[in-house]
Protein backbone atom coordinates (compact mmCIF):
# COMPACT_ATOMS: atom_id res chain seq x y z
CA UNK A 1 0.00 0.00 0.00
CA UNK A 2 1.37 3.17 -0.64
CA UNK A 3 0.53 6.64 0.85
CA UNK A 4 3.23 8.95 0.83
CA UNK A 5 1.28 11.69 2.56
CA UNK A 6 1.87 9.98 6.33
CA UNK A 7 5.37 10.53 5.34
CA UNK A 8 5.72 14.52 6.80
CA UNK A 9 3.16 13.40 9.27
CA UNK A 10 5.65 10.81 11.48
CA UNK A 11 8.23 13.44 11.71
CA UNK A 12 6.24 14.69 14.59
CA UNK A 13 7.15 17.31 17.87
CA UNK A 14 7.78 16.00 21.25
CA UNK A 15 4.50 17.57 22.88
CA UNK A 16 2.91 15.62 19.31
CA UNK A 17 4.90 12.67 20.38
CA UNK A 18 3.80 12.84 23.91
CA UNK A 19 -0.07 13.16 23.08
CA UNK A 20 0.66 9.87 20.61
CA UNK A 21 2.32 8.01 23.20
CA UNK A 22 -0.60 8.76 26.09
CA UNK A 23 -2.93 7.17 23.41
CA UNK A 24 -1.16 4.26 22.89
CA UNK A 25 -0.40 3.49 26.42
CA UNK A 26 -4.22 3.87 27.23
CA UNK A 27 -4.79 1.29 24.17
CA UNK A 28 -2.27 -0.91 25.90
CA UNK A 29 0.51 -0.66 23.20
CA UNK A 30 3.87 -1.52 23.85
CA UNK A 31 6.56 1.47 23.22
CA UNK A 32 10.66 1.30 21.90
CA UNK A 33 12.70 3.58 21.53
CA UNK A 34 15.79 4.01 19.37
CA UNK A 35 17.98 7.10 18.20
CA UNK A 36 21.13 7.86 16.40
CA UNK A 37 22.35 10.58 13.72
CA UNK A 38 21.33 8.71 10.89
CA UNK A 39 23.48 10.66 8.74
CA UNK A 40 24.51 8.03 5.54
CA UNK A 41 21.33 5.79 5.86
CA UNK A 42 23.08 1.93 5.37
CA UNK A 43 22.04 -1.73 5.62
CA UNK A 44 23.23 -1.84 9.11
CA UNK A 45 20.71 1.33 9.95
CA UNK A 46 18.13 -0.56 8.22
CA UNK A 47 18.47 -4.13 10.08
CA UNK A 48 18.93 -2.35 13.75
CA UNK A 49 15.95 -0.19 13.05
CA UNK A 50 13.78 -3.34 12.19
CA UNK A 51 15.07 -5.24 14.54
CA UNK A 52 14.15 -2.03 17.01
CA UNK A 53 10.16 -2.46 15.51
CA UNK A 54 10.25 -5.99 15.97
CA UNK A 55 10.55 -4.95 20.29
CA UNK A 56 7.44 -3.06 20.15
CA UNK A 57 4.06 -2.01 18.51
CA UNK A 58 5.64 1.97 18.48
CA UNK A 59 8.62 2.50 16.97
CA UNK A 60 10.14 6.21 17.89
CA UNK A 61 13.08 7.40 16.59
CA UNK A 62 15.02 10.25 17.71
CA UNK A 63 17.29 12.02 15.40
CA UNK A 64 20.20 14.24 16.45
CA UNK A 65 19.79 17.85 15.24
CA UNK A 66 22.58 19.29 12.84
CA UNK A 67 24.23 20.87 16.10
CA UNK A 68 23.89 17.68 17.90
CA UNK A 69 25.65 15.38 15.12
CA UNK A 70 28.55 18.23 14.58
CA UNK A 71 29.43 18.17 18.36
CA UNK A 72 29.27 14.71 18.19
CA UNK A 73 31.17 13.71 14.66
CA UNK A 74 32.85 16.71 14.05
CA UNK A 75 33.91 19.19 11.32
CA UNK A 76 32.00 18.17 7.93
CA UNK A 77 28.99 16.64 9.88
CA UNK A 78 26.22 16.19 8.95
CA UNK A 79 26.60 15.06 5.43
CA UNK A 80 22.55 15.39 5.26
CA UNK A 81 20.87 17.98 6.96
CA UNK A 82 18.28 17.06 9.55
CA UNK A 83 14.70 17.72 7.96
CA UNK A 84 16.39 15.44 5.28
CA UNK A 85 17.00 12.84 7.76
CA UNK A 86 14.07 12.81 9.19
CA UNK A 87 11.90 12.82 5.85
CA UNK A 88 13.78 9.56 4.55
CA UNK A 89 13.62 7.97 8.23
CA UNK A 90 9.67 8.70 8.19
CA UNK A 91 9.40 7.18 4.75
CA UNK A 92 10.48 3.45 6.21
CA UNK A 93 7.49 1.37 6.84
CA UNK A 94 8.83 0.35 10.32
CA UNK A 95 9.20 3.45 12.12
CA UNK A 96 5.81 5.26 13.68
CA UNK A 97 7.20 8.42 14.98
CA UNK A 98 10.67 10.77 14.45
CA UNK A 99 11.66 13.26 16.69
CA UNK A 100 14.45 15.64 16.29
CA UNK A 101 16.61 16.73 19.69
CA UNK A 102 19.08 18.89 19.75
CA UNK A 103 20.76 17.53 23.10
CA UNK A 104 24.34 16.07 22.72
CA UNK A 105 22.51 12.96 24.20
CA UNK A 106 18.97 11.74 24.18
CA UNK A 107 18.53 11.50 27.69
CA UNK A 108 15.50 14.28 28.62
CA UNK A 109 13.89 12.89 25.63
CA UNK A 110 13.87 9.28 26.89
CA UNK A 111 13.14 10.64 30.52
CA UNK A 112 10.12 12.07 29.09
CA UNK A 113 8.46 9.03 26.93
CA UNK A 114 9.33 6.61 29.23
CA UNK A 115 9.67 3.76 26.71
CA UNK A 116 8.82 0.36 27.09
CA UNK A 117 11.67 -0.98 25.19
CA UNK A 118 15.26 0.66 24.78
CA UNK A 119 17.31 -0.28 22.05
CA UNK A 120 20.46 0.44 20.93
CA UNK A 121 23.12 -0.77 18.34
CA UNK A 122 25.84 -3.46 19.44
CA UNK A 123 28.59 -0.94 19.49
CA UNK A 124 27.53 -0.30 23.17
CA UNK A 125 27.28 -1.51 26.56
CA UNK A 126 24.41 -1.70 28.99
CA UNK A 127 26.18 0.81 30.96
CA UNK A 128 26.88 2.82 28.33
CA UNK A 129 23.57 3.61 26.73
CA UNK A 130 21.62 6.86 27.42
CA UNK A 131 18.43 6.13 29.25
CA UNK A 132 19.30 3.08 30.14
CA UNK A 133 18.66 3.27 34.12
CA UNK A 134 16.09 5.11 33.66
CA UNK A 135 13.65 3.04 31.37
CA UNK A 136 15.13 -0.14 33.91
CA UNK A 137 13.96 1.50 37.17
CA UNK A 138 10.55 2.41 35.57
CA UNK A 139 9.98 -1.48 34.42
CA UNK A 140 11.10 -1.12 30.56
CA UNK A 141 13.97 -3.03 28.73
CA UNK A 142 16.92 -2.11 27.51
CA UNK A 143 17.54 -4.17 24.36
CA UNK A 144 21.32 -4.31 22.17
CA UNK A 145 21.09 -4.60 18.64
CA UNK A 146 23.97 -6.53 17.13
CA UNK A 147 25.76 -4.76 14.58
CA UNK A 148 26.19 -5.56 10.85
CA UNK A 149 30.32 -6.04 10.24
CA UNK A 150 31.67 -4.03 7.85
CA UNK A 151 28.92 -1.15 7.30
CA UNK A 152 28.86 2.53 9.27
CA UNK A 153 28.72 5.77 7.76
CA UNK A 154 32.44 7.12 8.56
CA UNK A 155 33.39 4.04 6.56
CA UNK A 156 31.49 5.04 3.71
CA UNK A 157 32.63 8.83 3.99
CA UNK A 158 36.38 7.16 4.36
CA UNK A 159 35.06 5.41 1.24
CA UNK A 160 33.74 8.17 -0.78
CA UNK A 161 37.01 10.14 -0.14
CA UNK A 162 39.01 7.62 -2.38
CA UNK A 163 36.96 7.69 -5.27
Amino acid sequence: MRHPQIIPQKIVTLSELMRQVARLRLLGKTIAFTNGCFDILHKGHIASLSEAAAEADFLIVGVNSDASVGKLKGPGRPVNEEQSRATILAALLMIDAVVLFGEDTPLELIKTILPDVLVKGGDYTLEQIVGAKEVLEAGGRVVINPLVPGVSTTGLIEKIHRL
